[in-house]
């Protein structure tokens, strides 16, 4: 590793995070990306307004949207300590729309999607999430998943999978689908 390798590494273990983030592994040989990525993750996965159990929800669309299996098992562990239940992950995994107990969490869930499957939101949906979400948790849920969309894309193209021995979630789908 170069000093300035070193240096990015350094800075990031001395925030909130207790490791290196996967997606650094690609994003260090252009060290400046390595240090702004890893800002603005640290702000999406830690600083936002939106609580743990939301921001968890948009990560595992996000996961799910891009079929990225590293970030699904990460967040899968992340989202089941923030309170999401088994059956709303395993309903996200197999594409399915999970019941949700709150509106809250159905909005996120409604949003993300619809930002995905359209590029945008319609007028009913942007006026839901300022209603349940606020002007600044709308703002965070879309840097949520920018973010995590950007860190799927960087770990799907260098294909930084799940560790050894763990089962690749989106494997078959991945087959049908053209990837890895």
């Amino acid at each position: 590793m170069s000093s300035e390798q070193r240096k990015i590494c350094d800075e990031t273990l001395a925030g909130p995070r207790s490791s290196l983030p996967a997606p650094l592994k690609a994003w260090l040989f252009r060290p400046e990306l390595a240090r702004r990525g890893q800002s603005l993750g640290a702000y999406a996965r830690y600083g936002t307004s939106l609580p743990t159990e939301l921001s968890e929800l948009a990560i595992l669309v996000t996961a799910r949207y891009w079929m990225s299996e590293y970030e699904w098992h990460a967040h899968k562990r992340e989202a089941l300590h923030a309170g999401i239940t088994p059956d709303i992950i395993d309903a996200i995994e197999t594409d399915a729309t999970p019941r949700f107990a709150d509106a809250k969490s159905a909005c996120v869930f409604a949003l993300v999607n619809e930002l995905y499957v359209s590029r945008s939101l319609s007028a009913e949906s942007y006026e839901r999430g300022i209603a349940e979400l606020g002007q600044d948790g709308m703002i965070d849920l879309v840097a949520i998943a920018g973010y995590y969309s950007f860190v799927a894309m960087t770990l799907n193209v260098f294909d930084i999978g799940v560790p050894d021995g763990v089962a690749r979630p989106f494997a078959e789908l991945r087959k049908t689908n053209g990837g890895p």
